[in-house]
This record gives structure tokens, sequence and C-alpha cells, in this order.
């Protein structure tokens, strides 16, 4: 039923902006349809079934501009062939008016801050993870939110302002096609709370001496849930909640040598539990980034890069985690690359991307081979390898690792 509400909702907004559009107005309409298949390499899921995706997928999006107006649509129409559903997805849904001196965005729109690849430092918006771990098209990474942003352009600085009426949390995998990490796996009753106001996120930018800096603000709330029991001794319900969160961060990135030299760092303020006495709350902590980027030879780009999170209040962890839970270390260093090499008049690509925790030997491995057959057609063949402790973020997917092939005719 929400599926069906969801693609009546992406085929009414389509049409508003269709009527909304002026006479004089350039309509542009593009699109494309897709298969995804992801397949088991390691073993069957928890549901016992060997596909993690399988599913045909129609994308349209239109664009009209008039004067200082434009709007812009995009939505999705899929079929799920392991669920045997299919619905719609709105991906983004916005009309902008353009000033002399600001910009006004309304509607679902994607917004993307900071500069690490699949490492998140200031990068607060929300995510679909699920997308990334069955070989779903990059661009499924990123979820859309509702909201207002406002860019305003001066000779000091360049604002942009987020106001998110309601929040929009990421997307983790599906317990039934994963199998996710579980500390109290013979609970049956779940709920979970989410807040019931929204956020609100600052960028600040400019460029000094050729260089590209910025800050962020952010007030909101963690966008992948807590889970709190009942009872520590003998839980009977477990709520999964989304804890109160503010950062504040700032990057420089520019010409250094060769490359492109990336520097990211931020202050996760978990409001909630300052004191990091309550377990069930994420402790505040720094984040910190180093990337490297470079053309060694023509049509092949290295991009390095060191990600480190570091635990404020450790021993107060310590103290409030009870018997049985994993321990984090203090410090977490992940280290990564990914390498892009074209061939055939940049027709075929060949990709590497690899990060590595070294606290908790969690890494990822994502190798893929991709070929445009013409202008309107490619394929793309690649494989998602997990591996580390039962539960860190891709140790407990170490039985998830998958084959993915993804076909797209663009018009």
């Amino acid at each position: 039923m929400r599926t069906a509400q969801t693609g009546a909702r992406a085929v009414a907004l389509a049409a508003s902006l269709l009527a909304a559009a002026p006479a004089a107005a350039d309509l542009s309409v593009s699109g494309f349809l897709q298969q995804n298949t992801a397949v088991n390499t390691a073993g069957a899921n928890p549901d016992g079934r060997d596909y993690k995706w399988q599913e045909e997928r129609a994308q349209l999006k239109l664009e009209a501009t008039g004067g200082a107006w434009r709007g812009y649509f995009k939505g999705d129409g899929y079929y799920d062939n392991l669920d045997r559903n299919g619905g719609g997805d709105v991906r983004e849904a916005y009309v902008d008016y353009t000033g002399s001196a600001f910009d006004l965005q309304v509607g679902r729109q994607v917004i993307t801050w900071g500069l690490g690849d699949l490492v998140f430092v200031n990068d607060v918006f929300p995510m679909d993870y699920e997308a990334l771990f069955v070989g779903r098209p990059l661009e499924y990474l990123k979820r859309g939110v509702d909201a207002v942003k406002l860019g305003a352009y001066s000779k000091l600085a360049n604002f942009e302002l987020v106001l998110e009426p309601k929040f929009r949390e990421s997307r983790i995998p599906d317990a039934n096609r994963f199998h996710l990490y579980d500390p109290m796996p013979t609970v049956s009753n779940r709920e979970t709370v989410k807040p019931s106001q929204g956020d609100v996120g600052l960028r600040i930018y400019r460029d000094i001496a050729g260089y590209d800096a910025a800050l962020y603000l952010y007030r909101g709330f963690q966008r992948t849930p807590s889970m709190r029991p009942d009872s520590l001794t003998a839980p009977t319900k477990i709520t999964y909640f989304y804890p109160q969160l503010s950062t504040y961060g700032a990057s420089l990135s520019g010409q250094v040598g060769v490359g492109v030299l990336s520097l990211e760092a931020a202050y996760y303020d978990s409001r909630q539990d300052r004191s990091g006495t309550d377990f069930a709350v994420p402790n505040s902590q720094t984040r910190l980034l180093v990337a490297y980027q470079l053309q060694p030879w023509e049509d092949f780009t290295l991009n390095l890069q060191y990600y480190e999170e570091r635990m404020q209040d450790y021993g107060a962890y310590l103290a409030s985690l009870p018997p049985g839970f994993p321990v984090e270390k203090r410090w977490n260093p992940t280290v990564g690359l990914r390498a892009t090499q074209f061939y055939r008049h940049q027709t075929l690509r060949v990709s590497l991307y690899a990060s590595y925790d070294t606290s908790n030997d969690d890494r990822f491995i994502n190798p893929e081979l991709r070929y445009s057959f013409t202008d309107r057609v490619w394929g793309a063949v690649g494989v998602n390898i997990f591996g580390g402790k039962p539960w860190g973020q891709f140790g407990q997917l170490v039985h998830d690792d998958n084959l993915y092939v993804q076909v797209r005719y663009e018009f």
C-alpha cells in the first residue's frame, strides 16, 4: 500500500511540475531503464535466498527553466523480483529561484557536504547503505531531504543554510538480506521512535589563496539508530531511537604538488549524553580526514585517504558498557584508496575502492568493471567483499559478499 501511494505521489509531483512550467519555459525530459542483480558469493541470506538484489527500475527526469526560476523532478519506478512488489521513489523534486546575490531552493533535494570518499566527516545528510552494499550505482548512496536551502553570496564569504523541517534517517541494510550484528537476538518486541522535529545546517565557504575553504555547523540528530533495551539483565523490548547531535567542522582543499590535497575535521557533540555515561548513545567524537588525489599518467586517477575517529570520555564509556557488549577502541584509524583507469577512448573503466580499519580489522573492497556499449547503453559488473570483527560495520557482513551486475539504457 505504501509503495503504491509513493508512486502516486511521484506522478502527481511530475504533473505539477509540468503544469507549473510557464509557457515560455524550456522543458527537458530524460531518464533511464535499468536492471540490477546482486548474487551472494559467500553464503545465503538470513532469509535463505541466494540473491541480495534483483530489480528493474525506470527513472524519469524533468527540468523546466524560465528566467530566474527552475523546476526539477527526478522519480523512480521499480519492481523488486525478490519480494514480488513494486513502487515509486521521489528522488528529487524542487523549485529554485536565482537572484543576483542569493538563490533559494525548496523541496526534496540531495545535499552533499565535505570531501571524503565513502567516509563522512561533515556530510551529515542521510545515506542509503543498503544501496551501496548491494552494488547499485553510486548515485543511490545519497537520499534526498525535504528542505529549504538558501544560498547567499558576498565578497566576504558564501553561505548555504539548510532547514529540514522533518527528520529523514539513513537507510540501513535489510536484516532479511544481510547478516547484521545483534547483541540481543532473542528479543523480538522492537519499536522505532523517530525525532518529532527537524534539523538545521550551515556551510560557510570561500576561496583563500587558491584553496577551497569551508566551515560547517549542524544541529539535529544521528542518522542511524541506537538501540536501548528495557532491561540489561532480562530484556523484553528494544527501542531504536536517533540521538541528538551537533557537529562543528572545517575543510580545506587545493593543489599541492602534482595533486589535490584535502583536509577535513569535525567535532561530533553528542548532546544527549555529553558525559559519555549512557552506553546506548554514541559518545562525542573527533573525526579527521587527510586525502590526496593525483593523476600519475593519462586516464588514471588515484585517491589516497587517511581517516580517523577519536572517542571522547573513553573511561566513562568503558564503565557504562554492559557485560557481553563488544568494546570499541578509543582510536579508529582507516586507510583507503580509489584507483580508476580508463581504456578504449574512455569507454572502458576499471576501478578499485578499498578501505581498512587498522584498529579492528574492518575492511571493504569493491573492484568494478564498466563498459559503455553506446552513448546510451552501459553495463557494469563488480564485487563487494567485506571482512573484520563480527560487530564492525563491514565485519558483520562477512557472509554477505556479493557479485553485482548493472545494465542501463539512457534516453
